[in-house]
């Protein structure tokens, strides 16, 4: 079976995004991008919220023929062309776009039928409501949670809704040299 892994970036007091959604103060290239590379060559499918699938679409597709682009993001973006696209939206109901599926409706039955299908692992990039949804019907079977230097005091949290509680169990970590921890748990 199909393992949905949630990679997703955290300040160190639980926000994914600061208070307006931004995301600058997370590194998402050099080394932290050299360390996803490894991550995602045991996935195919990428899956999104509709937010956060319309960020990676607007970069990636175009990153891997732009001069100034690292080797790194050269290699995520063909990955990135690759893969299946599946953005879970409740305004969207279909994309006319190569390799993109939307869901709109029956989100536990869909994925689960994804998951027991055959390809290889899907992981969430960041995307905090699908992965607080499929945590709840426990969907996700592993984290990588990279915890980056920096207090937002308010933004996003990680996870927002009252649930209960789950026990994780920690695989590894590793240190990036800008000082993210990455944390990798098992459900």
């Amino acid at each position: 079976m199909r393992k949905i892994i949630q990679i997703v970036h955290t300040s160190i007091d639980g926000f994914v995004a600061g208070p307006n959604g931004n995301l600058d103060w997370f590194e998402n290239a050099g080394e932290h991008l050299e360390f996803v590379n490894e991550l995602i060559k045991s996935s195919d499918s990428a899956l999104f919220g509709r937010t956060t699938y319309e960020m990676f679409n607007d970069y990636w597709p175009i990153a891997k023929d732009d001069v100034n682009s690292s080797q790194a993001e050269v290699q995520f973006a063909k990955w990135y062309d690759s893969a299946t696209k599946i953005m879970l939206s409740k305004s969207q109901e279909s994309l006319n776009i190569e390799n993109t599926i939307v869901i709109s409706s029956d989100v536990p039955e869909t994925i689960q039928k994804m998951k027991s299908g055959p390809g290889k692992d899907i992981i969430i990039f960041g995307s905090p409501a699908v992965g607080q949804l499929l945590t709840d019907l426990h969907l996700i079977d592993e984290y990588w949670i990279f915890i980056n230097p920096v207090f937002f005091r308010s933004g996003v949290p990680l996870f927002s809704t009252p649930g209960k509680k789950k026990k994780l169990h920690l695989i590894e970590t590793n240190t990036i040299s800008n000082g993210e921890v990455a944390l990798h748990y098992r459900i």
